[in-house]
Order: structure tokens, then sequence, then C-alpha cells
């Protein structure tokens, strides 16, 4: 850590500690608060390698851990709709943090959630292919991806989620 780093974080000015500084800081410990632009493009250049072996074309999404989007990236051929779709399922897996996998089942009629997907001006989902991204027991951002049934998108997801930490 360079000498003026080292006099701001002791003198508790952070004038000169920038943001740059805390994620590589806490690179180093092995830890992110959340998944930069260029870990999201790297992620999902790996899913649309899969998706591809896979023969899906999807739409993929990446935000950060409050919700706002970091990187959209539609596959030739997929459905328009997708996109939406994936945005509001990176969206809800941050926002209950847990896979849409996981919310769908407690959403139906009768479970703990049911109805939630009525709330929050429609931007709740509850089919599979949203995913929350951690690094150790903190979510660093959400990713979602359609154009499958929920099931084909979530196993990209689980696929995604195998794959993170060598992106880290």
């Amino acid at each position: 850590m360079d000498t003026k780093v080292e006099n701001s974080l002791i003198s508790g000015t952070s004038d000169s500690v920038d943001e740059a500084v805390i994620q590589a800081v806490l690179r180093r410990m092995g830890m992110q608060n959340k998944i930069t632009l260029d870990g999201a493009k790297k992620l999902i250049g790996k899913i649309e390698q899969e998706a591809l072996r896979r023969g899906k074309k999807a739409v993929i999404a990446v935000c950060g851990p409050e919700g706002n989007p970091i990187a959209v990236h539609v596959m030739d051929g997929a459905f328009l709709v997708s996109f939406d779709v994936a945005l509001k399922k990176a969206y809800t897996s941050v926002a209950v943090k847990m896979s849409t996998m996981e919310l769908s089942k407690l959403a139906q009629p009768g479970g703990t959630f049911y109805g939630v997907d009525k709330m929050d001006g429609g931007k709740i989902v509850i089919f599979g292919g949203g995913v929350p991204l951690k690094s150790g027991d903190t979510i660093i951002g959400g990713l979602g991806i359609s154009g499958g049934t929920g099931e084909e998108d979530h196993s990209l997801a689980e696929y995604a989620l195998s794959v993170l930490p060598e992106i880290l």
C-alpha cells in the first residue's frame, strides 16, 4: 500500500482513498463488495460460451448489490422479451437474497411469499434464472439469464456460480 493511502487511513481522511484502492485491498483479502464491469463482462463471456455449447440463445444481465444494472448481453437470436426478464431476474435475486428458482417455490399459492411477484411495480419475477452473486458471504451482485425454460436458465446460472471464483 502506498504512503499516501496509509497516511489517509491513519489520519481518518478519505480524500485520497478512492473506490479503486478499496477494491484492490478487498481483492487482496479475497473479498469484494461489488462485482465490477470487467468481472461482469468476463462472467457473461463464460455464460455465453456455455449457452452456445448447450444450443441456447439468451439474454444475460448482471446487476450490482443495489439492483442497478452493470452489464446486459443479448445473444443473437434471443427473444425480445428476454431482455426485460433477465434484468428483473438479476434484480430479484439481490432484492430477496436468493435464487429466483428458490423464490418460485416459496411464492406458490399458500406459500410464505405468495403474491410477491405482484409487488414492487412488477420488478420481481418468480421463475428460474436469477441468482445472487457472492464473494464469501457478501452479495456482490445479481445475475439474470433468460432465453429458455426456468429450469434451463437456472442451470446456466448455476454454471455461472461454478465459474465465478475464477473470475473474482
